[in-house]
């Protein structure tokens, strides 16, 4: 079976998809939990499907640091190394060398960075990023970009953009073709409309198989994000896949959908569930505040997961006060559950031409 995308429906911007692979189906708007270290922080393989997630994510960068390419494709890859039948998508390690390392050095060949383990110096280059994720065998394979920090200085902007660009070039030349394997290229150009307009034209040009919004959720206010979203939205190739990178609060996810755009990644209900914060249909919940003591009511009780059905907010306000690894396991398992269960009501919404009043429901609830 080769992977596709067939674009199902629209409401207004909103659009419904179906990636097909064979690995499984892949309904969009999709929401993919981050598997940073080949695992979904706190949870089980079974805990994510139990989750009705389609789709997980993990870092090519984390993943060349620990436990190195050769343990994982020795097996023959993700897929095999964590248990995991669900497809994978592998990004391409451009923005933790950005956050992460150490220090770096660019230039035209790649980046030489540090290890932020253990100081180590390494380098990565397009065509070293897309051989490792075809040996780590993942599904969709993102192209090697220069992730800039936020800026207004739009000459940097411009050249780390065309540094991407030209990288973008040599990850497609390298990744060859693959009928069971997409690959997408990543707009960059900060939050300057030109630039993100020129570096999509010169994607597009190349060719992938999808286009991802790279270089957001560094700084810039969720306005200043959605505007660059505006400006690409009616530009974005239609028959393929639009992917907002590293984005993902409850209030992004209905904006970013409501301008187009069709796949998510984010680490916030990972790492919010460690930290004692879930989130849920009427808004956030901290339950490291003393107020849930007295709250014997649960999470969401028509969510289908055990996490937010069956432990009540005074039990977990005891978990995660007490600092129980328990307490990370279930607000996780319940955040992932809120997050597919969200994904799952846009979809809905958008079948039925009612997203825009979906939206007008929920955006300001979700977005505090």
């Amino acid at each position: 079976m080769n992977i596709s995308f067939e674009l199902l429906s629209e409401d207004n911007n909103a659009r419904l998809g179906l990636i097909k692979t064979p690995r499984g189906n892949i309904h969009t708007p999709a929401f993919m939990p981050v598997g940073t270290l080949a695992t979904v922080k706190a949870l089980t393989i079974d805990q994510v499907l139990q989750t009705k997630s389609e789709i997980i994510l993990c870092n090519t960068y984390h993943l060349l640091l620990r436990p190195g390419v050769e343990r994982i494709s020795r097996v023959g890859g993700l897929h095999k190394f964590m248990n995991c039948k669900l497809p994978i998508l592998t990004d391409s390690g451009g923005f933790q060398v950005m956050s992460l390392s150490k220090s770096r050095k660019i230039c035209e060949e790649g980046v030489v960075f540090n290890s932020h383990i253990d100081g180590k110096k390494i380098f990565l280059s397009p065509e070293i990023s897309i051989d490792v994720q075809k040996n780590l065998n993942s599904d969709i394979v993102m192209v090697f970009d220069e992730c800039p920090k936020y800026s207004r200085d739009k000459y940097e902007i411009k050249k780390s953009m065309d540094l991407s660009i030209r990288w973008a070039s040599r990850s497609k030349k390298v990744f060859g073709k693959h009928n069971n394997k997409f690959l997408f290229g990543i707009v960059q150009g900060g939050i300057f409309d030109d630039l993100r307009l020129d570096c999509l034209k010169k994607l597009k040009d190349i060719s992938f198989d999808g286009y991802a919004i790279g270089g957001l959720a560094v700084g810039e206010s969720q306005i200043e994000m959605f505007n660059t979203i505006d400006c690409l939205k009616d530009e974005l190739p239609i028959e393929k896949p639009h992917y907002l990178m590293g984005t993902g609060t409850p209030g992004d996810i209905l904006g970013a959908v409501y301008r187009g755009i069709d796949m998510f990644d984010c680490v916030l209900p990972t790492r919010s569930g460690r930290t004692g914060l879930a989130y849920t249909w009427k808004g956030k919940v901290n339950l490291r505040n003393s107020r849930y003591m007295k709250d014997d009511d649960p999470l969401e009780p028509g969510l289908n997961c055990p996490a937010s059905k069956l432990y009540s907010k005074n039990y977990l306000n005891h978990l995660v006060n007490c600092n129980e690894i328990l307490a990370s396991n279930l607000i996780t398992w319940h955040n992932i559950a809120f997050y597919q269960d969200l994904m799952e009501k846009i979809r809905y919404h958008i079948s039925n031409k009612t997203f825009k009043n979906f939206y007008d429901k929920y955006f300001s609830i979700l977005n505090e």
